[in-house]
């Protein structure tokens, strides 16, 4: 069967993309407890007393890390539509529930069901566009703060507060989109070309598209023995501890970004609002970095330049006095980390094949991302984040050595007209650097 033109291909990725990267980043997104916490929830519910607020914050997590494999198991038995749309409409709902709590361990308790929902939902995406996806969150994330800010002003109104009405009004748009979603969301080529999204030759080019690629279009059912047999694979350890160090200053800054914009003197109606500008400047540099490693097929520059960019940022917000310069850095830090989470996640992507082993590594790099969520939430320290940026240079050197050093080995096999030995199981695979 010939292949389409450049033309018609680009048109197919377009139409594909189209279809599922709006739906799906607009699923997708961190709990707003930090918006509703300078809404006035902090007061009513007491969480400054101790470590209440950091104990809601942290129970979100252990449920997360605990469901991400299981989640990812049941996605490839019911289907991505069936799996995507029934736990984003459960956490929906969690939300609207979070709107009536009336003490902090209740909502301790939402939060820690919150974790379970989510669990599955971004290695269920990592089918798709994940790096689309994710950021389309990012600028979603932002505009939902500006929401939260024309929330906060229905306070009173029938009877709820707008730390409340934040709550329920974004859950219940969450439970929509849920619906719609499960309408919009497409699992694998052939089935999109059952359903009439694609026609067949279409879907038989997508398919060839990703067998050529890397060489696993066909199904590879997750056993027992591949759950134990692919974590020997020491990569996914390295990309397991890249994300987590990552995924510590996106939650600090997630979480306690407009707790910082208060320490300044802003109202919090204000804060809230001043948190959208740097999500969605974010969103667009990662893109355009993004847009960069896909055109020259480099992975570990951008995310070393992402690193050093958000430690920049970081120390700005740590230790300049000046505000505005404060601020600035909050631009810096949130673009380079949110910037670095679909980075590392299409580094690890592009450097494994398998489906089975793409559904441990992304559930391991994902329950990694939650331990990150932990340590934001409890022990990190802006004065800490040069550590976290050495250790991340320090994995991207061995790794890109390792990946170099297997590539030309492989290389100068074929060169020799020598039996090329096979990388990540297949001849002709090479690693992305």
């Amino acid at each position: 069967m010939p292949k389409p033109s450049t033309t018609l291909r680009k048109k197919l990725v377009r139409k594909i993309d189209w279809r599922l990267l709006p739906i799906l980043g607009a699923l997708y997104s961190i709990s707003l407890i930090f918006n509703a916490r300078v809404a006035g929830m902090g007061q009513d519910l007491a969480l400054n007393v101790g470590d209440r607020y950091t104990i809601a914050l942290v129970v979100f997590f252990p449920t997360y890390f605990l469901f991400e494999l299981p989640s990812n198991i049941v996605l490839h038995k019911v289907g991505s539509a069936n799996w995507l749309a029934f736990i984003a409409l459960s956490w929906g709902a969690v939300m609207i529930g979070q709107g009536f709590v009336t003490n902090w361990q209740t909502l301790a308790v939402c939060r820690a069901l919150l974790g379970f929902f989510e669990a599955g939902f971004f290695p269920g995406c990592m089918q798709k566009r994940l790096g689309g996806i994710y950021l389309v969150a990012v600028g979603v994330g932002g505009i939902a703060n500006i929401l939260a800010y024309g929330i906060m002003q229905m306070e009173g109104v029938g009877g709820l507060r707008g730390w409340q009405w934040i709550f329920v009004l974004e859950g219940i748009l969450t439970c929509v989109v849920a619906i719609w979603a499960w309408w919009l969301i497409l699992d694998f080529p052939d089935k999109a070309a059952k359903q009439g999204f694609l026609t067949e030759h279409q879907a038989d080019w997508v398919l060839r598209r990703i067998e050529e690629d890397r060489g696993d279009s066909e199904a590879d059912p997750l056993t027992w023995a591949k759950f134990f047999k692919h974590p020997g694979d020491l990569k996914l350890w390295a990309f397991c501890t890249l994300f987590m160090s990552t995924t510590v200053p996106v939650y600090a800054f997630s979480y306690f970004t407009p707790v910082i914009l208060l320490g300044m003197g802003y109202s919090a109606g204000v804060a809230n609002a001043l948190t959208a500008p740097p999500a969605i400047v974010a969103m667009i540099t990662a893109f355009a970095w993004a847009w960069i490693g896909d055109k020259y097929t480099i992975r570990p520059p951008i995310i070393a330049i992402q690193s050093i960019i958000c430690l920049v940022g970081l120390m700005l917000v740590a230790y300049v006095k000046n505000n505005g310069v404060r601020y600035f850095g909050l631009f810096l830090g949130i673009m380079g980390c949110q910037g670095n989470v679909p980075a590392i996640l299409t580094y690890q992507a592009n450097n494994i094949r398998m489906q089975s082993k793409r559904s441990v590594a992304s559930a391991l790099q994902i329950g990694f991302g939650a331990i990150g969520g932990i340590v934001a939430s409890t022990v990190f320290r802006q004065r800490d984040a040069p550590e976290y940026v050495f250790y991340t240079l320090a994995v991207l050197v061995a790794t890109s050595l390792y990946f170099r050093r297997m590539n030309k080995k492989a290389d100068r096999q074929l060169a020799a007209g020598e039996t090329v030995d096979p990388i990540e199981g297949q001849v002709g695979f090479r690693y992305t650097i």
